[in-house]
């Protein structure tokens, strides 16, 4: 299940670097489950990790990875996490890099290992190695729907955006995928993504966008409040478009992270949207708080509240749950008799109280809906920072319980 059509629009070939997809088996005979990313030569790399203390083994050596050499290639399986594996995860890890370097000529360190999946069981190195020459034979640049099936667990469809953008006459591509659908909340960026451009960036200015990029959209989604041992997203640019250096300061750059954090967004919501059980698509919108630390502190006790998110999946207006979770949000200072409250265009609490104008018939008129806008503004500022999440339903509890069965 999941919110909106889904549609993924065009998706451009990013010059510079090429995509390959076989099937290991590694936990379903015969589903495509391994993804190689081929990067140029001349390329930079940049990325976010989790910031989960039990990082996964393939998190620890990508970082490593990425700090010793210049990445040539992205390894990524699905169906098993390779996380709370101990020694003999690093080491399977590494046997999948080497593996791969010695089919592709270069060094270990210049691949970069993602896995997701399930936590815990020992990563069968034996078929991952065995499907790397199948991913890569069929190497190419217009792969990327293709890649994006092949990082999916429990997504229920592909994540992927692309767009073009025109900088002093120079046509750039920006093109990515995600994927997630549980085990979703920030304090990285998000569970899977891939992100390509062929404009050129230095390394240093490429990972602020990344990190910029994805501080304004994978680290302002939740489905259920957990952060996973895996996440990963990565910014490659290959500079292929012959554009003049991106430089920060420069009307070319602002044009240009505008354009990225498009696709950033609109593939941190795609996760949202497909989010497990999800049946509604949620913005909380914080305003008037007095920086942004409280709006996201006011807006995240609002998305993983239990109590508001199985109201979400009933269609149950019951905007009391709401303001309760404002007032316990943990806010110093709070005056509560500025506090506003809207369930979509329905003004549901004026000041500190319930709004002399609502009806029932309003905030059920709103709740029917599939994409619903929480706003609350909290009068004690200027700071706005919304947040994006889903409702709480029976097939979440489903879709967990039977998530290794």
């Amino acid at each position: 299940m999941a919110v909106g059509d889904g549609n993924i629009g065009t998706l451009y070939p990013v010059s510079g670097l090429k995509l390959g997809i076989a099937s290991a088996g590694v936990k379903k005979p015969g589903r495509k489950d391994l993804v190689v990313m081929s990067i140029a030569q001349g390329s930079t790399v940049a990325g976010v990790f989790t910031k989960n203390l039990f990082c996964a083994a393939p998190v620890t050596i990508a970082k490593d990875h990425l700090a010793r050499a210049t990445p040539r290639y992205l390894l990524i399986n699905t169906g098993n996490a390779n996380a709370g594996t101990g020694s003999s995860g690093m080491v399977n890890g590494e046997r999948c890099c080497a593996a791969l370097a010695q089919i592709a000529g270069c060094e270990t360190e210049a691949v970069l290992p993602f896995s997701t999946g399930v936590i815990g069981e020992p990563l069968p190195v034996d078929k991952i190695v065995n499907a790397l020459p199948a991913a890569m034979e069929n190497l190419d640049e217009g792969q990327w729907l293709a890649a994006a099936e092949g990082i999916m667990t429990t997504d229920s469809r592909p994540k992927a955006c692309s767009v073009q953008v025109d900088l002093d006459g120079c046509l750039i591509t920006i093109t990515g995928i995600s994927k997630g659908a549980g085990m979703i909340c920030p304090n990285m960026a998000t569970m899977l993504g891939f992100v390509a451009t062929d404009a050129a960036i230095d390394t240093p200015t490429l990972q602020n966008l990344v990190r910029q990029a994805s501080e304004h959209s994978f680290n302002r989604i939740t489905v259920d409040g957990d952060t996973s041992t895996n996440d990963a997203c990565m910014l490659v640019a290959t500079g292929a478009a012959g554009n003049e250096r991106l430089l920060e300061g420069t009307a070319a750059y602002s044009k240009f992270e505008v354009a990225l954090r498009k696709v950033f967004l609109s593939l941190a919501q795609a996760i949202v949207k497909d989010g497990e059980g999800a049946t509604k698509f949620v913005e909380v919108r914080v305003s008037g708080a007095r920086d942004e630390k409280d709006a996201l502190k006011v807006a995240y006790a609002i998305a993983h509240s239990p109590l508001v998110k199985t109201a979400l999946f009933a269609s149950d207006p019951n905007w009391g749950r709401i303001l309760a979770v404002v007032g316990r949000s943990g806010l110093e200072n709070l005056d509560l008799n500025q506090v506003n409250i809207w369930l979509g265009s329905a003004q549901i609490v004026e000041d500190g109280g319930r709004a002399s104008a609502y009806s029932e018939e309003q905030g059920q008129a709103v709740m029917n809906q599939d994409e619903i806008l929480i706003h609350v503004d909290l009068g004690a500022g200027t700071a706005v920072e919304s947040v994006w999440t889903t409702d709480l339903s029976h097939d979440y509890v489903r879709i967990n319980a039977e998530y290794r069965t």
